[in-house]
């Protein structure tokens, strides 16, 4: 996960390729609860891992849940049976409305049944978003709920230490029209609580979101609990039911998350050699709403071909045909499609879509809003918007309110036809429902090279460029290379594969040819501090004085130097690249946007050389270290090779009286001058 302030995409060009999407939330945060509420344990595999889930875990857990993880995406819940672990907590929610709803309508039946007492809060966007109509009805049935701050919002106090009576003969009212996820909540609830007689619940108005109800049923019978529906108007929990472990279950793949590659494959030409995208862990027979969504896309000229588990997608109709479409029954994964308007004949319209207004942000402002930065014409109603593309594309940075549909919806918008790169700021929210969304996207995306933006940073020894290429590249979300570590990772892994690496040997042709072929095939990744060969952390052993005589050796064979000139090439991949080296913005990257050549006074690195070996514990004399300094610049400088000298267009950052820190923010400063993004 991009844990950035802003992420910038370069243009986009093409896409194909494999996916694997995560679990659904909807369906991850109801089978936990379902799995903690039931008799004896259930094992749920393939959970969604995210923001949502986790504090539905831990919430779970502070009610005396016990919840052991069984693997990655695996966890076993030793189910309560419905009864309390503890009679007091309180439980922070964050933005989860999947957790926080459903948790305030079964521990209000909990705690007045048994006697309790819970407080329920979340970020400041969770206490503005209504839930009112659910406590109205919980108030029905006699269960003390308090909203502590602004009555209809959370935080909420559940329950009062005392045993109530709770009122269940009559049908319990509940409105519709704001959020499924009230009927959802006492959907999940009331079979805690219908011992002793059926339970009704009647609408009070039309429901929205028909499908989440949908899955909210399906997962009731897969616990036990079969719930008669009589239209979408009254709902009828049989006596006696109870919740029983299916013993195992396992999440589908997120449906909404799904909609976002849908429209990638709509909206891309395929990548030569494939067949588009190929989404991989939900089909047609998915039992989430939002699997409609490809009916959606089809309309838009979409070329879908669906199986029970898989999807195919790859681009039909171009532009995109404009619709005029009521979403209610697809209300989430709707987002996307206002994405894909921008790439439309026309206008399109999306209706009865007023549950966006109550979300983690008030959607319907937030998508017309960005919409508008990428120059679209776009009109907003109270319960629709209507979206006319561009007629010229701007750079924009895309505001993301929090919300991590915003930050997957407007990542499309990188492959604009004005080849413009998008700004995604507060990538992180994404964390929400799928962490490694920008991974996977890039992982299918392709782009000519020269549209993957490159920083090169060069410099004598001891002046810190490793160190500085490491903190921007982390900083901006890109790729590391440290070209200075090649020659000895070839070395190490010369001496694991038993290839000599003495000069004798090295003069032989046939060996060195051998020593070009291994360097070419290198599995080497490079992250802050670190060096990883083969997926193994090889730092320290980099730092041998074996490896270091071993990289002298193989520097000067041709074979060598050849096959790492491709590797350094083959860095280049997206969102970008900070390369770190003395050839880096002279050959290899000689087109990189920003060439960085970092120096400071021979006194002041043989300073911090001798501060770091000090406190390692390794004796130096700082005049020797000086003086071994000095020659080394001088031997850099006029070698035939790749000599040290900055390039010819690079800018010069003298740090000798910087700290880190404000080297980076120089090196950001004239990065983020060379970019296209206007300041909102």
């Amino acid at each position: 996960m991009y844990s950035i302030p802003s992420l910038d995409l370069p243009p986009l060009a093409t896409a194909g390729g494999r996916v694997r999407l995560p679990g659904s939330k909807s369906i991850s945060n109801r089978v936990l609860l379902l799995a903690a509420l039931s008799e004896g344990p259930t094992q749920v595999d393939d959970l969604l891992d995210s923001d949502d889930t986790r504090v539905m875990l831990d919430a779970l857990r502070a009610l005396g849940c016990q919840i052991d993880a069984t693997g990655p995406q695996s966890v076993r819940v030793q189910g309560m049976g419905g009864r309390l672990g503890v009679r007091e907590a309180a439980l922070f929610l964050g933005n989860a409305g999947t957790a926080m709803r459903p948790l305030t309508a079964a521990l209000a039946l909990m705690a007045t049944a048994q006697g309790a007492r819970f407080e329920l809060s979340g970020v400041p966007r969770m206490h503005e978003r209504p839930i009112g109509d659910l406590v109205d009805a919980l108030r029905q049935l006699g269960c003390p709920v308090q909203c502590l701050h602004n009555e209809g919002y959370p935080p909420l106090r559940i329950g009062d230490g005392q045993v109530h009576p709770l009122r269940l003969d009559a049908p319990i009212r509940v409105r519709g029209d704001v959020s499924s996820q009230f009927l959802t909540a006492l959907l999940l609830a009331l079979p805690l609580v219908a011992q002793h007689g059926d339970v009704v619940i009647e609408m009070a108005t039309e429901l929205i979101s028909k499908p989440y109800i949908e899955i909210t049923l399906n997962l009731l019978e897969r616990f036990g609990v079969r719930v008669r529906r009589d239209g979408w108007d009254r709902f009828t929990i049989a006596r006696g039911s109870r919740y029983s472990s299916p013993g195992r279950i396992a999440v589908e793949a997120d449906a909404s998350s799904a909609s976002y590659f849908i429209a990638l494959g709509a909206i891309a030409a395929p990548t030569p050699g494939t067949d588009g995208i190929a989404i991989e862990g939900i089909g047609l027979s998915s039992i989430q709403g939002d699997i409609r969504f490809v009916e959606a896309a089809r309309l838009m000229g979409a070329d879908i071909v669906g199986e029970d588990n898989a999807l195919r997608v790859r681009r039909g109709a171009w532009p995109l045909k404009a619709i005029d479409l009521d979403c209610n029954h697809i209300p989430d994964a709707a987002m996307t499609l206002a994405v894909m308007a921008l790439y439309a004949d026309g206008t399109t319209t999306l209706r009865n879509i007023a549950s966006w207004r109550v979300k983690e942000t008030d959607r319907i402002a937030a998508m017309a809003t960005e919409c508008r930065q990428l120059g679209a014409t776009v009109e907003e109603g109270a319960d629709f918007i209507r979206i006319t593309p561009p007629a010229a594309w701007r750079p924009a940075t895309i505001h993301t309110y929090d919300d991590h549909r915003v930050a997957m919806c407007f990542s499309l918008a990188a492959f604009n036809p004005a080849q413009l790169p998008v700004r995604i700021d507060d990538p992180k929210c994404v964390g929400k429902t799928f962490p490694d969304y920008f991974e996977t996207l890039f992982s299918v995306c392709r782009t000519p090279a020269e549209r993957i933006p490159v920083i090169c940073i060069d410099g004598p020894t001891a002046s810190g460029k490793g160190t500085l290429a490491a903190e921007v590249a982390s900083t901006l979300g890109y790729h590391l290379l440290d070209s200075g570590a090649l020659y000895r990772l070839v070395g190490l892994a010369a001496e694991r594969e038993g290839l000599s690496t003495t000069e004798a040997d090295l003069r032989d042709p046939a060996h060195a040819e051998r020593m070009g072929e291994l360097a070419a095939r290198l599995d080497v990744r490079f992250t802050p501090g670190k060096t990883w060969l083969e997926g193994e952390d090889v730092t320290e052993a980099l730092r041998a004085e074996a490896a270091g005589m071993a990289a002298s050796r193989v520097s000067a064979v041709p074979q060598v130097r050849a096959a790492l000139l491709d590797l350094q090439l083959n860095f280049r991949h997206l969102p970008g690249l900070v390369a770190d080296g003395r050839d880096m913005g002279t050959v290899i990257f000689p087109g990189a946007p920003l060439k960085v050549y970092l120096t400071a006074s021979a006194e002041q690195r043989a300073l911090r050389r001798h501060k770091q070996l000090i406190s390692k514990g390794i004796p130096a004399i700082l005049a020797d270290l000086l003086a071994d300094l000095q020659a080394r610049d001088a031997r850099d400088m006029n070698r035939t090779h790749a000599p040290l000298k900055p390039a010819e267009d690079a800018v010069l950052l003298d740090n000798s009286h910087l700290t880190i820190e404000q080297s980076v923010a120089r090196v950001l400063d004239w990065w983020h001058g060379k970019q296209a993004f206007p300041a909102r």
